[in-house]
């Protein structure tokens, strides 16, 4: 059995919204985001993802991933979702829905964490 859950963490938020990343966001992500970080100028954030494989004996197995970036001003972008239209990856230009799937499948937090759980599913 597979278990995933994934969050945003923002510095000018104490960390937060976290955990309680989809219920924070009531489906309105990017909204509520921009909202949350109005006249702040520090926009630091990292996408956290869990993975958790239970074995049939019991045994957990984890895998952790991040990415760190900040939260652009204004939405750009058409693919993704979520806070992918603002989420500015470290060392990019573009926000995640402007960077593409193709470069999430490689970079991103979820991807980051399979790439973590990978090796110890042996």
């Amino acid at each position: 059995m597979l278990g995933e859950d994934s969050g945003l963490e923002v510095v000018a938020l104490g960390g937060r919204p976290g955990v309680e990343t989809a219920r924070w966001a009531q489906g309105r992500h990017v909204e509520r985001i921009l909202e949350a970080l109005a006249g702040e100028e520090d926009r630091r954030a990292r996408y956290v993802c869990e993975l958790v494989c239970l074995e049939p004996a019991g045994h957990e197995l984890r895998g952790t991933g991040t990415l760190e970036g900040s939260i652009a001003d204004e939405p750009c972008g058409t693919a993704g979702f979520g806070f992918d239209p603002v989420f500015v990856p470290q060392g990019e230009t573009q926000t995640v829905a402007e960077l593409g799937d193709a470069w999430k499948v490689e970079h991103s937090h979820r991807a980051r964490a399979a790439k973590a759980l990978l090796p110890k599913l042996g």
